[in-house]
């Protein structure tokens, strides 16, 4: 097995960016650049840049997505999971999918001014907003910054209801808003779990909650009546496709009323990053995931066609559907739709509107 040089990171390389016509990646050695072999040996730090976007709600059409509108505080991701199919979103802002993705850190300090901004313009429609449809909203730096904290009391205080997707323990912090949201009907939240092998998580996700922290999330906001489900992204087929069963089962007793799953995504370069991910970390089964997947999307690796992107299709993918159904019916999973309300919505909340 090769050992990865850059510890607690998912990607240990710049591939090439797919909109630059040059690149040149400093994490590899092959490079003759003439600097000191000992330069390789240093750990990438994280970096932050301000992001000055005017807005903050991006909005869907996809046909196979649940929600319309989404909310990114970050771009980029710390986490550093290596599958994760947002990283190709980095090329964008002239950065590379790989190591840059999960170092160089785009921040929006002043998202929920913008959120409130865009609730009190007169074509805005009430909807249930997605924090986040890219990146993780609860990702490491998030609790220095706050910036997720601040964007859930607006839509609180705004009555606009929010569906929360996460890998972080950290959303435990934002409970006291959580539990004013769900009593008001605003406020459902999914926990991503992948697998519950802590040591294989830990080469998948290097920088989340492990598995067993995130079942602990589920269950405490059980507790506090926070409608709760668990995300099994992604299902890796030949991999991790045959603990749905048990994380089903784990999240059902943790008090999860509700499920999902998503086939796992590698676009553009990510199906590089995890193939070589693949052969450094597992490397006896790097061919079967990877023929796997491919038997799922008619020899590629990546399908992005709605309707198939999600969940594959053939043979496979049919049963891997009818594993999660038949688990989610025998642990008493998705018996009922979480439905949450935008008939509460208010512009110009605040005190002012309390004074009425």
């Amino acid at each position: 097995m090769i050992q990865p040089k850059f510890k607690g990171r998912g990607a240990q390389t710049n591939p090439k960016n797919r909109f630059e016509r040059l690149s040149v990646d400093f994490t590899n050695p092959e490079y003759d650049l003439g600097i000191d072999a000992e330069y390789f040996e240093i750990q990438p730090s994280t970096v932050f840049f301000q992001d000055e976007s005017k807005s903050v709600i991006s909005t869907n059409d996809s046909e196979d997505l649940y929600f319309d509108y989404s909310f990114n505080p970050y771009r980029g991701c710390e986490h550093g999971c290596i599958y994760c199919y947002a990283r190709p979103s980095h090329e964008f802002l002239g950065f590379s999918s790989g190591l840059d993705f999960e170092t160089k850190i785009m921040i929006k300090e002043k998202a929920p001014k913008l959120l409130e901004k865009q609730f009190n313009d007169s074509s805005y429609k009430p909807d249930v907003i997605l924090f986040c449809g890219n990146t993780d909203c609860y990702q490491p730096v998030e609790r220095k910054l706050g910036i997720t904290r601040r964007a859930l009391q607006v839509c609180l205080d705004y009555r606009n209801p929010v569906s929360v997707i996460t890998k972080n323990a950290l959303i435990l912090r934002d409970i006291d808003i959580l539990n004013e949201m769900a009593g008001l009907n605003l406020i459902s939240v999914m926990l991503s779990v992948a697998t519950l092998d802590k040591e294989l998580a830990n080469k998948l996700e290097p920088r989340t909650s492990i598995p067993e922290r995130r079942l602990r999330v589920v269950e405490e906001l059980a507790k506090n009546n926070i409608p709760v489900g668990v995300n099994l992204a992604p299902v890796i087929p030949g991999l991790t496709d045959k603990e749905i069963p048990s994380i089903l089962k784990k999240a059902e007793e943790c008090g999860a009323s509700f499920a999902g799953y998503i086939l796992i995504r590698l676009p553009y370069s990510v199906k590089d990053l995890f193939a070589e991910w693949l052969k450094r970390e597992l490397p006896d089964r790097a061919n079967k995931v990877l023929n796997t997947i491919k038997s799922m999307h008619n020899g590629k690796l990546n399908e992005s066609e709605f309707g198939k992107r999600f969940t594959g299709e053939g043979e496979l993918a049919e049963t891997i559907h009818e594993l999660f159904r038949l688990s989610c019916k025998k642990f008493k999973l998705n018996k009922e739709r979480i439905s949450l309300t935008t008939g509460l919505f208010r512009r110009n909340s605040g005190d002012q509107l309390e004074l009425f």
